[in-house]
């Protein structure tokens, strides 16, 4: 079931001001230190996405912490701590989702045209990552 409120640990909202302008558009302002809760290292997006039974994600983190946005179409983002799971449909271009420590986290159900973009508080490190489920499970019954 998609809900707006998010209920799983180290997960949470961020709402980027948008200023319409009569020149046409709609300006999505993103500020560190007032709607991004880390200093960003890495930007990236994800684009071409045209396979709706695509999956991509998978995987969690030790360190890193990331938000994530559908600047274009929709898609679900499913989140788990361990202990909840919770799909979120994504298809507001202002709004992200913290990806937080020892968060297990997939994207799937993409529409035509979708676009992910994610803000990173580091570069990319494989050692950061937990792509095995049931490691993620024991790693944070351990923690």
């Amino acid at each position: 079931m998609l809900s707006k409120e998010i209920l799983v640990k180290n997960s949470g909202w961020v709402e980027l001001p948008q200023i319409s302008d009569e020149r046409d558009g709609v300006l999505n302002i993103m500020e560190v230190g007032k709607n991004i809760p880390f200093d960003i290292k890495r930007v990236y997006y994800i684009n071409h996405l045209e396979n709706c039974v695509s999956e991509r994600g998978k995987h969690a983190h030790k360190a890193l912490e990331q938000v994530i946005f559908c600047i274009n179409g929709s898609f679900v983002l499913t989140l788990d701590d361990g202990e909840k799971q919770q799909d979120i449909l994504m298809n507001r271009s202002n709004q992200g989702v913290i990806l937080g420590v020892n968060l297990w986290h997939t994207m799937h159900d993409f529409s035509s045209g979708c676009v992910l973009l994610v803000v990173a508080s580091d570069v990319y490190r494989e050692s950061d990552y937990i792509r095995d489920y049931d490691e993620f499970k024991q790693y944070v019954e351990n923690s």
